[in-house]
């Protein structure tokens, strides 16, 4: 389990780094959408759209099976395994 200061660490870092690909992509992206689709706003919306949940699924995945790989931020799990006695 996940510690308020590791939630609060991962949600800063998902932010810095999500700021810095939506910035790349919209760089790559909408030069693409001012071209053939400038003429149809609703079309290069719904494409900006879908392209920016992808990259965010994508992100926030990677970033969550990181920091639950990192010991920084989680609570140890105590796990008691009681073995009960072959009573024959």
């Amino acid at each position: 389990m996940q510690t308020k200061l590791g939630s609060l660490v991962e949600s800063w870092v998902n932010i810095a780094i999500g700021f810095a690909i939506n910035y790349t992509a919209n760089l790559l992206i909408l030069p693409m959408l001012w071209g053939p689709a400038r003429h149809n706003a609703g079309l290069s919306a719904f494409i900006l759209g879908i392209a920016f949940t992808l990259i965010s699924f994508a992100r926030q995945y990677v970033l969550r099976r990181w920091f639950n790989g990192m010991k920084f931020g989680n609570k140890q799990e105590v796990v008691v395994n009681v073995q009960m006695p072959d009573r024959r």
